[in-house]
C-alpha cells in the first residue's frame, strides 16, 4: 500500500508559527479532512506537502513511486491548448512507457526465427498490462465521461482554454487531477466553482476513487459524506479526530465545553490571585509572595476556542407583515438572442415559503432572481408582488455597492436602527469581523470580505422577502450554521440561489430545479430532489478487463452516442414526471368523487354540476398524459434496442 508519512513540519511567518511539530500519514485508504479558521495554514500546509512552499524544517518518507496530486484553491490559468487536449496531457505520465513500448515493437518485427524473444515478449506484455490498468487506452471515454460530470458541454471539447473563465479554468484543472488518477489527492477547496449537480457527481466520483485524499472544504454536505477523519490545524498545531466532520464537531463540542470550564476556573484564580497582589504590593513582608504570584499568572496559558468553532449568533429584525400571496409569476418569458432562458414560467410564491433555486450554471438561476426583485426587466409575462412586499436582495456583486470610505463599523451604521446600534459589534464578529478589523477601510477589504459585509447589510434591514443569491459564497462552515440558525428563525418569506447541498437540506421548503428541460418544483423536503439528482449524477469505474479501442473513432461518434443517450435520459425524466403528475391527478380525483357522494353536492345542480365539470377536465388531462406516457415509452424502447 503506498504511503506517504509527513514528520515535524516547521514554517514561522516573522514571528507567527504556522505549521509546528505538524506530523501525519496518508496512505491509498485515507479520506481525510483539513480543517482550521481562516488564515489557519490549511493551503500554506498543502503547498508544504506538494513542495511549491518550503518549510523551515520538514521529513517526508513515501512508498517508491507514489504519485501526488494536488489542487489549488485558485489562480491557475490554461491558454493556448483546447479543453481536451489540455486534460490529455495528464496522460504524458506514460510517455515513457510507451517510448519502451515501440522500441520493443520496432525490435520484434526485425528478429529472425533463432532468435530468443522470451524476455522481450514478457516485458511487452507487462507494459501493455501497466497501460491498461493504468487507463491508458480508453482514456477518450474517461475524459469525456469526467469532463461531462463536472458540467462542461461537448462543444466545449475543441474551445481553446483562453476562452473560459476563471471558474471554469478552475474546474479544467480539477478535472486534470481526477485524470492523473494519483495514488493521493491534495484537494483545496474543489467544490467552489461548482454547481450542485456537478459538486453531487465529485462527491460520487470520490466515494469511487480507490487512492487516497485529503480535502479542505466549506461544504459540511460534501465532507461529511466523503471523509472519515478530520485533521485541525489551530495555533500551527495539527490534531487528529476519527469520524466524518459531524461527527469531529460533536467531539470538539465536548472538547471545548471542558475547556470552557478550565478557563472559568482559571479566570477564577487570576482573580483571586490579581486581588492578592493589589493588596499587599506595597507591603515589603509580603514582596516574596507577591511575586511569586506574579510569576503564576504569567505562567497561566490561557484555554481559546478555535474562531472557526466559536458559537455564533444573528438574530433577524422582525418581517413587516404581508400578504399571503407574496410573488405570482406569470407566463414567464426571457430570452438573451436567440438563447431562450425561461418559456412560459408560472408559479406562486406564498408567505413563508423557503425557496431554493438551483441547477446547473447558466441554466439562468440569478437571471431569475433579478427579474423577481426587478433589477431586469426585459422580459414577457408577469411578475406581481402582493401587497405590503419589501424585498431584501443579495446579488453575487452587492459588494460593489459599499461605500470605499468608509470603515466597516461606519457602513453598517449607515442601515441600522438606533435599536441595533449597540449590537453592531456582536454582529460583525458573527460575520468575521473582529477587534480592531471593524475599523478596517472597506477599500482595503478582499472580495470575500466585501461580500460578507454586503450579505450584513442586507439581513439587517427589516424586510418581509428575501431573494439571496449564493449567500454562502465567502462564509466557512460556522458562519454558516449561524446564518442557517438566524434564516430558520426568519419570520419572513425567502427565494435563494445555492449549491450548498447542506444549507439546502436545513432550509428549503420548496426547490425549483432549473435544467435544459421545463423548470420543476420538487415539493416537500430535500431528500427526494436529492435521490433524483443522485440517480442523475452517479458515477461507476469502469471495471472491463479488455481495453478498449478508441483511436479510430472521431468526434462524430461520441456526439451521437452522447445525443441518443441525453435524449434516452430526457424521455425517462418526462416519463417519470408524467406518472407522477398523473398519480396526483388520480388523488384530486378520488376527492372530487368522495365529494360528489355528499347529500349537499349531489342535491345541488349548482354543485354538482361545477364538481362534474372539473372531474371531466382533470379525467382528460390523465388521458393526455397516459396516451403521450405510451408514445414516449414506445420511442425509448426504440432507442434502447437499437
Amino acid at each position: 500500500m503506498g504511503t506517504l508519512q509527513v514528520q515535524d513540519i516547521n514554517l514561522a511567518f516573522s514571528d507567527r508559527d504556522i505549521l509546528s511539530n505538524v506530523n501525519f500519514t496518508l496512505n491509498e485508504k485515507s479520506r481525510s479532512a483539513l480543517t482550521g479558521g481562516n488564515g489557519s495554514g490549511k493551503s500554506t500546509l498543502l503547498k508544504v506537502i506538494n513542495g511549491d512552499i518550503q518549510a523551515d524544517s520538514i521529513q517526508i518518507s513515501q512508498t517508491k513511486g507514489l504519485r501526488i496530486s494536488y489542487l489549488p484553491q485558485s489562480d491557475i490559468v490554461f491558454e493556448k491548448d483546447t479543453l481536451f487536449d489540455e486534460v490529455e496531457k495528464s496522460y504524458h505520465r506514460f510517455n515513457e512507457l510507451l517510448k519502451r513500448k515501440k522500441t520493443l515493437e520496432n525490435k520484434l518485427e526485425k528478429i529472425s526465427e533463432k532468435d530468443n524473444i522470451e524476455s522481450d515478449l514478457i516485458t511487452l506484455h507487462e507494459i501493455q498490462e501497466q497501460l491498461l490498468e493504468g487507463g491508458y487506452f480508453d482514456r477518450k471515454i474517461t475524459i469525456e465521461k469526467i469532463l461531462l460530470g463536472l458540467g462542461f458541454r461537448l462543444t466545449d471539447f475543441n474551445r481553446t482554454c483562453d476562452q473560459f473563465s476563471g471558474g471554469w479554468q478552475m474546474r479544467n484543472a480539477l478535472a486534470k487531477v481526477l485524470f492523473e488518477k494519483p495514488d493521493i489527492m491534495l484537494l483545496d477547496e474543489p467544490t467552489n466553482y461548482l454547481d450542485i449537480e456537478a459538486r453531487i457527481w465529485l462527491k460520487n466520483y470520490l466515494k469511487a476513487y480507490k487512492g487516497g485524499l485529503m480535502l479542505v472544504s466549506h461544504d459540511q454536505g460534501f465532507l461529511d459524506e466523503t471523509i472519515n477523519e478530520v485533521y485541525e490545524l489551530f495555533n500551527g498545531k495539527l490534531t487528529h479526530y476519527s469520524g466524518n466532520y459531524s461527527s469531529y464537531l460533536k467531539q470538539r463540542e465536548i472538547e471545548i465545553a471542558q475547556k470552557e470550564k478550565l478557563l472559568t476556573k482559571q479566570l477564577e484564580k487570576i482573580e483571586k490571585t490579581e486581588q492578592f497582589i493589589e493588596k499587599f504590593r506595597y507591603k515589603a513582608s509580603k514582596a516574596k509572595q507577591v511575586q511569586s504570584r506574579v510569576k503564576q499568572i504569567e505562567k497561566i496559558d490561557l484555554v481559546e476556542v478555535p474562531s472557526h468553532l466559536e458559537k455564533l449568533h444573528f438574530t433577524f429584525p422582525k418581517a413587516p407583515h404581508s400578504g399571503n400571496e407574496v410573488l405570482k409569476v406569470k407566463h414567464l418569458n426571457k430570452k438573451y438572442g436567440d438563447n431562450e432562458i425561461f418559456k412560459d414560467l408560472s408559479f406562486l410564491v406564498s408567505k413563508n415559503d423557503r425557496i431554493a433555486v438551483t441547477g446547473r450554471n447558466g441554466e439562468g438561476k440569478s437571471t431569475l432572481l433579478r427579474m423577481l426583485c426587478n433589477r431586469d426587466k426585459d422580459y414577457a409575462g408577469d411578475i406581481i408582488e402582493g401587497s405590503n412586499v419589501s424585498i431584501g436582495y443579495f446579488a453575487q456583486d452587492t459588494e460593489k455597492t459599499l461605500n470605499p470610505n468608509n470603515s466597516i463599523i461606519e457602513e453598517l451604521e449607515s442601515v441600522s436602527t438606533t435599536d441595533q446600534l449597540p449590537l453592531l459589534r456582536n454582529y460583525l464578529g458573527a460575520f468575521l469581523f473582529k477587534g480592531d478589523d471593524v475599523f478596517k477601510s472597506v477599500s482595503v477589504l478582499s472580495g470575500g470580505e466585501r461580500s460578507r459585509l454586503a450579505l450584513l447589510k442586507i439581513l439587517m434591514h427589516p424586510v418581509n422577502l428575501l431573494i439571496l443569491d449564493e449567500p454562502t459564497n465567502h462564509l466557512d462552515i460556522n458562519a454558516k450554521e449561524m446564518l442557517i440558525q438566524a434564516l430558520k428563525h426568519y419570520d419572513g418569506t425567502m427565494v435563494f440561489v445555492s449549491h450548498d447541498t447542506y444549507f439546502i437540506e436545513n432550509l428549503a421548503t420548496r426547490i425549483l430545479y432549473l435544467s435544459e428541460e421545463d423548470p420543476t418544483f420538487f415539493e416537500g423536503d430535500y431528500s427526494y430532489f436529492k435521490f433524483k439528482l443522485e440517480e442523475k449524477e452517479k458515477y461507476q469505474e469502469d471495471t472491463s478487463s479488455e481495453p478498449i479501442t478508441v483511436e479510430s473513432k472521431g468526434a462524430l461518434d461520441y456526439k451521437a452516442q452522447r445525443e441518443k443517450n441525453n435524449k434516452i435520459n430526457k424521455l425517462k425524466r418526462i416519463n417519470e414526471k408524467l406518472l407522477e403528475t398523473t398519480e396526483k391527478l388520480n388523488t384530486k380525483i378520488k376527492k372530487l368523487e368522495e365529494e360528489m357522494a355528499k347529500v349537499e353536492v349531489y342535491s345541488d345542480a349548482n354543485k354538482i354540476n361545477k364538481v362534474l365539470e372539473e372531474k371531466n377536465l382533470l379525467t382528460n388531462q390523465v388521458e393526455e398524459n397516459e396516451e403521450l406516457w405510451l408514445i414516449n415509452e414506445e420511442e425509448l424502447q426504440s432507442l434502447i434496442n437499437e
